[in-house]
């Protein structure tokens, strides 16, 4: 039986995603125009800001040279599992999930200059924090990483130790922009907005392929190579006396 989400399931999923999106379209026009917002946003960051070495590092899981080449591997090891599976379209997901975090610098990138807010006082003074750009490749690179492999973990209790996994990184990488004030909280949220939306939409695609499914399926059987066993039992033939050796002529004392 197909573990798919049904047709009612993907539509409630797909209105669910679009108010992380509405919520990202409100921060950022909040922030565009200076709007109201910002002032507990400002007196959040007062309170929870408190420098460390703890906090860099944590913040530093976000950097691309830690959160992108942790991505290549995964999807190097699934599209390694799908093409030893059979799959005609093995690369698929791997590639999509690539080329969504291709595309997060293309959307960051633009806003944090379109915005232009300055960071916080922990920092240099400058511009283009929001939003979040540590934030939004954690999230990419981990929960595409998660949505990649999920097909390919055999238990239930592995399936939610990966997402677990991938939560809390996104979870230290945030807790660590925000103690250490590289960023507003408010930059930090709007990139957890705008990646679930991101990541809801690999996560639909990567569901409508038909295939995934037979290939997760397939991975959890043996790969049968090379010649076939010999059998393990022997056939007989309808005749019985087949089997068995000439002796010649029957006698008449043979005879009962």
């Amino acid at each position: 039986m197909s573990s798919r989400p049904g047709r009612p399931f993907r539509t409630l999923l797909t209105l669910l995603l679009g108010l992380p999106a509405l919520l990202f379209v409100l921060i950022t026009w909040q922030v565009a125009v200076d709007g109201p917002l910002l002032r507990p946003d400002e007196r959040l960051s007062s309170a929870l800001v408190h420098p460390g070495r703890a906090c860099e590092l944590l913040a530093d899981l976000g950097d691309v040279q830690v959160a992108v080449p942790a991505l290549v591997l995964v999807a190097g090891y699934t599209a390694w599992r799908g093409r030893a599976a059979g799959g005609a379209r093995w690369w698929v997901p791997s590639v999509a999930a690539l080329g969504l975090m291709a595309l997060v610098p293309l959307i960051v990138v633009p806003l944090k200059e379109w915005t232009d807010r300055p960071g916080t006082p922990a920092v240099p003074p400058a511009t283009g924090y929001y939003p979040s750009g540590h934030t939004a490749t954690a999230a990419v690179a981990y929960g595409s990483a998660v949505l990649v492999l999920l097909p390919w973990l055999r238990t239930a209790y592995a399936r939610r130790a990966a997402v677990a996994t991938g939560a809390l990184l996104v979870l230290a990488v945030s807790f660590g922009l925000v103690r250490r004030g590289y960023h507003w909280p408010l930059d930090v949220v709007a990139s957890w907005c705008l990646c679930t939306t991101l990541l809801g939409a690999l996560w639909l695609f990567l569901n409508r392929n038909p295939e995934r499914e037979r290939l997760r399926t397939a991975a959890g059987r043996p790969c049968q190579t090379g010649a076939p066993p010999p059998p393990t039992r022997t056939t007989r033939t309808s005749d019985p006396s087949a089997s068995r050796p000439y002796r010649g002529a029957r006698k008449t004392q043979d005879t009962p």
